[in-house]
């Protein structure tokens, strides 16, 4: 499982002119992306280190201030663009395998304490941001490279 988590002091996901999820204030945008052979303890490494990684301002975590956290569903994030000019997506689980994950994260998150903002899974989206900083950070499950 791979993310990239942006510290932002606004986000928002629109689908087809509609807001669908936002937060205003510090939070974290979070872009999810799901692999073949992910499962249970990808999702908790995952939403935990969401939650507690130390990345909003004076080292503190999204856990500490009560931070709200905006989830989009990213299968581009497993795009392959090292050969040619076209990528391939062959590591990107498909939607039957990364939609059940992309929520178990979510609920994860807000099991945690997070208020949890989410994308529409599969829908063709707009994301607006302000970042924070900026911090950015991409995070990958334990055993993968």
């Amino acid at each position: 499982m791979r993310a990239v988590v942006q510290r932002v002091l606004a986000a928002s996901v629109t689908v087809d002119g509609e807001t669908v999820g936002a937060i205003d204030g510090p939070g974290l945008l979070v872009y999810l992306g799901v692999t073949h052979d992910d499962g249970p303890a990808d999702v908790t490494w995952m939403a935990r280190k969401v939650w507690e990684l130390r990345i909003m301002r004076e080292e503190q975590s999204a856990s500490d201030l009560g931070a709200s956290v905006l989830v989009v569903s990213q299968f581009t994030l497993y795009g392959d663009a090292r050969k040619g000019r076209r990528p391939t997506w062959q590591a990107a689980a498909p939607g039957p395998v990364s939609a059940p994950l992309y929520d178990a994260v979510c609920d994860t998150l807000a099991g945690l304490g997070a208020h949890v903002e989410r994308g529409v899974f599969g829908a063709d989206m707009r994301i607006a941001s302000v970042n924070d900083g900026p911090i950015t950070m991409i995070l990958e499950s334990p055993g993968r490279s």
